[in-house]
This record gives structure tokens, C-alpha cells and sequence, in this order.
């Protein structure tokens, strides 16, 4: 197979009164994470329907570049913020496009 980029989708669902505090970490994120050796595709999105209900579309070069952003101190910090914010782990999927 050729050299595939990963495609991330990372689903987080914010407590009902924590919505604004979820999504201001969640956007700190964007940024530094755009700025990181690998990165193609960084988006968060927000359900229309449901706001508690956040998505992170993301494209990598590799496996090694979503893992090093996997190790950023930037994403650290932001995954130590969640406590308190979520109502439970976020759901984190890795996928190759197929078509």
C-alpha cells in the first residue's frame, strides 16, 4: 500500500453546563496542533442539534506524526483539562480513507 495519511476523529461530549468552558480548551487546541510537522487537516466541529457534542476531523501524514502530536505538551495539557468538563473518555478513532 502507498504511503497513506491517517485520518483521526476524536468525539467528546461536554457536561451540560460546561459547553463554553469544553469548547474554549478544545479551541486552544487548533493552533499549536496546526502548526505541528505532520499536520494536514485540524477541524472542530459543534452539532447543530446538540451542543454538548464536539468532533475533532483530522488528518495526518503518519502514524509517527499522530503520535508525536499525541505526545505535544500542548495536548497534555489540554487532555488534563478535561476532568470535570466531559461526561466520560473521548472517543478516539483512527481510519485510512478508502475512497
Amino acid at each position: 500500500m502507498t504511503n497513506q495519511t491517517i485520518c483521526v476523529i476524536a468525539h467528546f461530549i461536554a457536561l451540560p453546563n460546561k459547553v463554553e468552558e469544553l469548547k474554549a480548551v478544545l479551541l486552544e487546541l487548533i493552533e499549536p496542533t496546526r502548526q505541528e510537522a505532520g499536520a494536514i487537516k485540524y477541524e472542530l466541529l459543534q452539532n447543530q442539534s446538540d451542543p454538548t457534542d464536539f468532533t475533532f476531523v483530522e488528518e495526518w501524514t503518519s502514524d509517527q506524526a499522530l503520535n508525536t502530536h499525541l505526545d505535544s505538551p500542548h495536548l497534555k495539557a489540554g487532555v488534563a483539562k478535561l476532568e470535570g468538563l466531559v461526561t466520560a473518555a473521548p472517543d478516539v478513532r483512527r481510519y485510512h480513507l478508502l475512497a
